[in-house]
């Protein structure tokens, strides 16, 4: 059996890993951008939320002495014997040099499954009480439910704060006073433009999405129109007029505004996200009803049409007089 030349074996191999890392690839890295965005929120809001409160009770409960206080009752004659104080069991620590309650060091030491088969155990009586609290009043299982349940109240309240009247006074007044840092506003500027396109409602609405032909003519760019204009400018041309935002790849959220007269906007059947995700992609994801596989007839009426084929021949032999002879 010969091998097609046009189509060698390792082609099809080829083209199924690619469809497969095609269909593959979306949902993984959907995942890992939610796992990485989770990480970040725990690692910096909710594990220091988390270690503040656990502080504060361990502060606030915990029962430790330094030395047998008067009045217990010694265990033994030696000190790593504990005593008995106000009812209450003591034992000495790992290091002998506090005491804490029998209960706490019995309740941790029989639930070291809970806190990892790799962490180790607490050698002070201060880390007992850490773990004691952690165990008992602060498990992930209840802990991670309340933090996204207040965190996201917390994020409502600030939504409706921030957004008006005062709020966004101090919102604008903390933003200049950050542009003015050296460094600093370099960063946070960026940042900011990126949360504020993905996260902020636009101030600017997209009516729609439209083609014209810009840099030049016979180069079609996607754009925004966000409104009518000037009424100087379309006196000036004699037609009306549209502001359209021409978004730039592969960050959409830049652009520059440029106004064209409404008979050169032609409307493309594309929601405003379809649009930014071809510019985003800088042309590779195309909308389904926009792939130029489609037949050419199933085009609606008024979009782009190509040329017929052989215009130019065609418009040659007219202008030379000349017609095709019919074959005899």
């Amino acid at each position: 059996m010969v091998d097609d030349p046009l189509h060698p074996r390792g082609s099809g191999f080829r083209r199924a890993v690619l469809r497969g890392l095609g269909v593959v690839l979306p949902p993984l890295l959907t995942i890992v951008v939610l796992i990485w965005a989770w990480s970040t929120i725990e690692s910096y809001v909710l594990r220091p939320i988390e270690l503040g409160i656990r502080h504060a009770l361990v502060w606030n409960m915990e029962e430790t002495y330094a030395r047998i206080p008067e009045g217990a009752i010694s265990t033994g004659d030696r000190r790593q014997g504990g005593f008995t104080y106000q009812g209450t069991r003591f034992v000495p620590d790992p290091t002998g040099r506090r005491f804490l309650p029998e209960r706490v060091k019995t309740l941790v030491d029989d639930n070291t499954d809970y806190f990892g088969a790799f962490s180790p155990p607490p050698q002070t009586a201060n880390g007992y009480w850490h773990r004691y609290v952690q165990y008992r009043w602060m498990r992930r299982l209840w802990v991670v439910p309340i933090f996204l349940i207040v965190f996201t109240t917390v994020l409502f309240f600030a939504g409706r704060l921030f957004t008006r009247g005062l709020g966004r006074w101090f919102v604008h007044r903390f933003d200049r006073t950050i542009l003015r840092i050296p460094v600093v506003n370099k960063v946070y500027g960026s940042v900011k433009q990126v949360t504020d396109f993905a996260f902020s409602e636009r101030e600017i609405e997209f009516n729609r999405v439209v083609a014209i032909q810009y840099p030049r003519e016979g180069i079609w760019s996607l754009g925004f129109v966000t409104g009518n204009s000037m009424v100087e400018i379309a006196q000036a041309a004699g037609e009306p007029m549209l502001s359209v935002l021409m978004p730039t790849s592969p960050m959409p959220m830049t652009g520059f505004t440029v106004t064209v007269r409404k008979s050169e906007a032609i409307d493309l059947k594309l929601t405003v996200d379809e649009a930014i995700q071809f510019i985003f992609s800088c042309g590779v994801v195309v909308p389904p009803q926009q792939r130029a596989d489609l037949a050419v007839n199933a085009r609606p009426p008024g979009s782009l049409q190509p040329p017929p084929l052989g215009a130019d021949k065609l418009g040659g032999s007219e202008s030379t007089g000349s017609a095709p002879q019919p074959q005899n």
